[in-house]
C-alpha cells in the first residue's frame, strides 16, 4: 500500500500564488479598456459610472473617433483611490 501525505497549507498557499500570477499575466496583456471593458471591471452600468466618476478631472480617459478608451494600469489605480475616498 502507498501512502501520500500532502501539507494542506502549502498546497493551498501554492495554488494561491499561481492563480495570483495567472491573473497579473492577464492584466498585463491589456494597454486599455473600452467601455464595455470598465463598465464589466467596476461592475457598474454607463449612466452609473458617468454619474459617479467619469467627469472626475482625475480619471483618465481619451476619446479616439467617437469612442472613449481609458488605459488599464492608470484606471485601476484611479479606481482604487476613488473607492477609498468613498
Amino acid at each position: 500500500m502507498i501512502t501520500v501525505n500532502i501539507n494542506e497549507v502549502e498546497t493551498k498557499e501554492l495554488i494561491r500564488q499561481q492563480v495570483a500570477d495567472l491573473v497579473k499575466d492577464i492584466d498585463a496583456e491589456m494597454v486599455y479598456w473600452d467601455t464595455n471593458e470598465l463598465k464589466r471591471r467596476t461592475c457598474m452600468s454607463w449612466n452609473t459610472i458617468q454619474d459617479l466618476f467619469f467627469f472626475d478631472s482625475r480619471f483618465p480617459k481619451h476619446k479616439i473617433g467617437g469612442k472613449w478608451y481609458f488605459p488599464a494600469k492608470a484606471t485601476r489605480e484611479f479606481l482604487l483611490v476613488w473607492l477609498s475616498e468613498q
